[in-house]
């Protein structure tokens, strides 16, 4: 396979089957990586970009691992740069805090072991203090979807790396949401695991007892085999402790707020409404009998209180403890300018002792009362609220930051887990997400929740039942079925103009899928140009698609009314699951463009 036909959308189980057939090496994945990080290089991704002087190493040593005993072998990932990776330097985002660790964090040396290769250091918002990914000496990390927009921070980097595809899956960090805002703003999952369950050692800390490592995937299996290799307590690092692998189960109850959440930005209305149809989509699963738990609306209004304490109250002491010796000592301007204002507010003489215990014992309250909520429950909120212009944020920087927090603060002052997971589109490029907590022994409970949600087949744990999973055709267990999944690669997808076409047959969007690495997209001679999805015996790769699903008394006018040289077959998914889907006849790709390298025709 040549850097050309690589696809945009790197996933790990991808890249193992292409290693395992002989169809591609690692060395080819990083010659695509590199040159892809050129070319978007004025993106800002990048503070120590993929280069063959610090990759090779790591290439030369898969030659003594067995890819079957290294389950992450020649696995590209990128570091946020706030994380030490042995030989490169960590900068934090500021050049003059730079050093060069001589070994690897915790959970990158892990990997490491494990046979992923580490090809870069990612930009962010400078020490780890921002949800914007503006607040960078070496640029503002440019949204993977829409320029104009913010990539969301302050693991930019690491979450616009994953979309554009310089790596399968990135490191970030999770204070106050930076692991879950930029997965929203990119289209991307992003998992927060339990305070302590993967070790921060090897991380410069933002808010040391708060701080986490999360990753950046495009699917909950990714998640998982990450998850799998990176967790478990460290023998040096205080913070860390040891919990289970999360397996996946689902809750008894899905918790929504009573009251609609509060929307904010230029995309407030679109984000309002994108989270409304979440809401409705829940409500006919659960109507359906396809959910498997039952919702509830709560008052969450102490989140929102147990929120406001992170930037309101002593934790933000906690960053000035950490950053005030080097912010002291250097010259003036050698801090982003609302980075150090954020940090000296650490320092104000309201952040006396006895205030700190009296928020202390404020929030232990909290805990109690949402320790008893989310006994066996999964509470869902939007990921964002909105999102800002790059030009807003510059104009307001301390306001947008603060906003963006509106739905991700509590949850490590509250010692919650956390996924965020895509739900769609709130308009065309502007993706909407939805992020789900649980409590931190209970990480199997937003797995399970987040595959039940996703529709994707991740094994759920049911009492008195084996392993269940999503069966994408015929519905989830114990419903009446009366619908059936569509795959769209094309016209028919939301945004383009025959989407008309699909929600006058009642079709609801279900997800983004990918298919299997066996097709090739044509650009047909048709008007208007419309692309064809044709499956090959060599030499495909993995097309991006939309499910959506369709009530089975309208879905044969839908088949009827599709003109050739297309037509409904049966489309193979990246995870071997199979869907009536959109396919066209092999003789139209002759004279047709081969656009098969741009991975879908959103990007086309």
């Amino acid at each position: 396979m040549t850097v050309l036909n690589m696809p945009i959308v790197l996933s790990i189980g991808w890249l193992k089957e292409q290693y395992a057939a002989g169809h591609l090496s690692p060395e080819v994945v990083i010659a695509s990586i590199v040159e892809r990080a050129k070319a978007d290089d004025a993106k800002n991704i990048w503070i120590t970009p993929p280069s063959y002087e610090h990759i090779q190493l790591y290439l030369d040593r898969l030659a003594s691992l067995a890819p079957a005993d290294a389950p992450l072998w020649g696995i590209p990932f990128a570091v946020k740069d706030n994380m030490d990776v042995a030989g490169l330097p960590t900068t934090a985002g500021c050049a003059e805090y730079a050093y060069i660790p001589a070994h690897h964090a915790a959970v990158v040396e892990r990997l490491v072991e494990a046979g992923a290769i580490p090809v870069g250091k990612t930009n962010l918002d400078q020490f780890a203090t921002g949800l914007v990914g503006t607040r960078s000496p070496y640029g503002e990390t440019v949204n993977s979807l829409r320029p104009e927009l913010i990539s969301g921070g302050s693991s930019s980097g690491s979450a616009v790396a994953v979309a554009l595809g310089h790596a399968a899956f990135s490191l970030g960090t999770d204070t106050a949401g930076s692991g879950r805002v930029p997965a929203a703003l990119n289209g991307l999952i992003g998992f927060k695991p339990s305070l302590g369950a993967w070790p921060v050692k090897g991380v410069v800390p933002a808010c040391e007892s708060l701080d986490c490592v999360t990753v950046f995937a495009h699917s909950l299996e990714d998640v998982l085999a990450v998850d799998q290799v990176a967790r478990g307590a460290h023998p040096s690092d205080p913070w860390s402790r040891s919990l289970p692998q999360p397996a996946a189960k689902l809750p008894s109850k899905l918790y929504l707020p009573k009251n609609r959440p509060s929307f904010y930005g230029p995309f407030a209305d679109v984000y309002g409404k994108a989270w409304d149809a979440e809401v409705a989509r829940f409500v006919r699963l659960e109507e359906r009998g396809r959910l498997g738990m039952i919702i509830e609306y709560i008052d969450d209004a102490l989140f929102s209180e147990a929120a406001a304490i992170l930037y309101d109250g002593p934790w933000i002491a906690e960053r000035w403890a950490e950053m005030e010796g080097f912010v002291e000592a250097s010259p003036s301007g050698t801090v982003f300018p609302v980075t150090e204002q954020v940090l000296r507010s650490g320092g104000s003489d309201a952040m006396t002792a006895a205030a700190t215990f009296r928020v202390m014992h404020k929030l232990a309250g909290f805990k109690l009362e949402v320790r008893q909520l989310l006994a066996d429950a999964v509470l869902v909120m939007p990921t964002c609220g909105g999102t800002w212009t790059r030009e807003e944020v510059r104009l307001n920087p301390v306001a947008t930051n603060s906003a963006m927090g509106l739905y991700t603060n509590h949850c490590n002052l509250l010692d919650l887990c956390a996924v965020a997971i895509p739900a769609g589109e709130a308009e065309a490029d502007l993706p909407f997400g939805i992020t789900m907590f649980a409590l931190a022994e209970n990480e199997g409970l937003i797995v399970g929740a987040a595959a039940r949600a996703m529709e994707v087949e991740v094994p759920v744990h049911v009492e008195g039942a084996d392993s269940v999973v999503v069966d994408r055709e015929l519905g989830l267990p114990g419903g009446e079925m009366a619908t059936t999944l569509i795959a769209v690669c094309g016209l028919h997808m939301r945004g383009f103009p025959l989407e008309k076409q699909m929600l006058g047959c009642e079709g609801v969007y279900i997800r983004t899928a990918r298919s299997a690495a066996k097709y090739k997209l044509f650009t047909l001679p048709t008007v208007p140009v419309k692309p064809g999805m044709i499956k090959v015996e060599g030499g495909g790769a993995s097309i991006e698609v939309e499910l959506w699903e369709m009530p089975l008394n309208r879905f044969g006018e839908f088949v009827a009314s599709i003109p050739a040289p297309l037509g409904i077959g049966k489309i193979e998914l990246e995870d071997g699951s199979v869907v009536p889907g959109f396919i066209c006849e092999g003789y139209a790709a002759q004279g047709a463009e081969d656009i098969t390298a741009a991975g879908g025709w959103r990007y086309v």
